[in-house]
């Protein structure tokens, strides 16, 4: 328990220091971008008609020469003081702004990550159970196409064929347009979040399939999975209780890593189906110059990225015997 407690500590003060990189990066990123915040929010053309009284007052709004030391530090004591700041845009609080994208994209994502993790590692078992037979052909064509297939494209070509063409499923959005909010029923959310879930978990197949296959293949080809057959075992059962028992410990590890992937293609997904989650918000926060909603969506999502990390690491534990004896002995 000891070990863990101190294993956890290290791992969140490495997390710590993450997201300060990635805040300074994002934060200079920002400040190298060509866009100017002004014309690109109110327009030149309004500009060129406002007083210079108006336009100073929108510099300072916008925090156009601010030194952009003074404006980082600026934000990350308010950060450490709980205060993400307002968003320029929206006019809200950061946090409000995120949560609400987040309370969107957080099924998107969940059920995305559970069809990814469950599909991948089934047809990865399968592949190297079948190793080199049609079976195994396949599979392995189907994650070379996935993986070389672009998630905007996936979800265009899902959206054409399942929206356009045969109806079945609304074009986009997260809820039926023009729809009363007090009138939306859950069964109008789900319809709407089958095709962008459908399309992040599709994509995020290929890789834990390809590396839980290579896994898989190692496994049956070891000493003990050979003893085990030569004794009378079943192919069966040598997959059952052999194989998947050693192919789970890195399908966590790939599961946990999924959730970067996820997030990443989500800000793609998002744009081609018009739905209002975390992804289209950071986008909106980009080119809009929105910097401190885009500081809140980056922190906060490197934050949930490193969870999936982290709680990858915790179940380790619980799955492999080996590695809480280990843990005891230190």
């Amino acid at each position: 328990m000891r070990h863990r407690l101190e294993f956890t500590g290290k791992k969140l003060f490495r997390m710590g220091v993450l997201l300060l990189g990635v805040s300074l990066v994002t934060f200079l990123l920002m400040c190298a971008s060509p866009l100017d915040p002004l014309q690109t929010n109110v327009g030149q053309t309004a500009l060129g008609s406002m007083s210079p009284e108006q336009v100073e007052k929108l510099e300072a709004y916008w925090g156009v020469g601010i030194p952009p030391a003074q404006r980082y530090i600026g934000w990350l004591w308010d950060v450490c003081h709980g205060d993400f700041g307002t968003s320029l845009l929206y006019r809200q609080p950061v946090l409000e702004v995120v949560g609400e994208r987040l309370a969107n994209s957080a099924g998107l994502m969940f059920f995305a990550w559970v069809i990814s993790g469950v599909l991948g590692l089934a047809l990865g078992v399968a592949a190297g159970a079948f190793r080199g037979r049609w079976q195994d052909r396949l599979i392995r064509g189907y994650c070379l196409v996935i993986t070389s297939t672009p998630a905007f494209w996936l979800a265009i070509l899902l959206l054409l064929i399942f929206s356009v063409w045969l109806g079945w499923l609304p074009i986009g959005l997260a809820v039926p347009a023009g729809t009363d909010a007090s009138s939306v029923t859950l069964a109008d959310r789900l319809a709407h979040a089958v095709l962008p879930a459908l399309t992040l978990g599709i994509t995020g197949v290929a890789n834990i399939a390809l590396h839980t296959r290579e896994k898989m293949v190692d496994v049956m080809e070891s000493d003990y999975v050979l003893f085990a057959r030569a004794r009378g075992e079943s192919a069966r059962s040598a997959v059952l209780r052999h194989g998947l028992r050693n192919v789970i410990l890195p399908g966590i590890t790939l599961q946990g890593a999924s959730v970067s992937e996820i997030i990443g293609g989500s800000v793609l997904v998002e744009q081609v189906f018009s739905y209002p989650g975390l992804g289209q918000a950071a986008v909106t926060a980009g080119l809009g110059s929105d910097m401190p909603l885009l500081l809140g969506i980056t922190v906060i999502t490197a934050a949930i990225v490193f969870a999936g990390n982290l709680a990858a690491d915790l179940v380790y534990g619980a799955v492999d015997p080996r590695i809480r004896k280990g843990a005891a002995g230190r």
